[in-house]
């Protein structure tokens, strides 16, 4: 049974350290599309024309720099954890058709088709036991005791 707890353990640990690892990288990569503003976002958004989506560029590319900005805080949190996985992993999606629809071919779609398969495999399998929220669950349960 020991082995067992271990192994649970580890695994909670290497998924902490995933999640604070892609979520940071994303927050770096997010923060220059919210901060770059409404000038930037019509070009971000234009991505969505190779899913056949044709209007409302500038709302598809604050969303996408919102979910990669706030996702990437979320998820190293671990709060809200699956809905941040799947709109992470839906606007990697759109990232690998825009790469492969204008024809830069899977070298240039690897990354987006890669993390998009992460944010897949991480909405099952969920945050681990170290986040936020059991953090502040354990902090209330300490002072009910005390």
């Amino acid at each position: 049974m020991a082995k067992k707890n271990a192994q649970k353990y580890y695994g909670d640990i290497g998924l902490l350290i995933l999640r604070l690892g892609l979520g940071a990288m994303f927050i770096f990569h997010g923060w220059p599309k919210i901060s770059g503003g409404a000038q930037l976002w019509p070009g971000f958004g234009e991505a969505v024309s190779f899913c056949g989506i044709n209007f409302g560029f500038m709302f598809w590319g604050f969303m996408a720099a919102c979910a990669e900005f706030f996702g990437g805080i979320f998820i190293a949190l671990g709060i809200a954890f699956r809905l941040f996985c799947f709109l992470l992993a839906i606007t990697m999606i759109v990232a690998s058709f825009m790469h492969l629809g204008k024809g830069e071919g899977l070298a240039a779609a690897a990354h987006a088709i890669e993390m998009g398969i992460v944010f897949i495999s991480l909405f099952f399998i969920g945050p681990g036991n170290f986040h936020a929220g059991n953090l502040v669950q354990m902090l209330g349960k300490k002072k009910r005791n005390k």
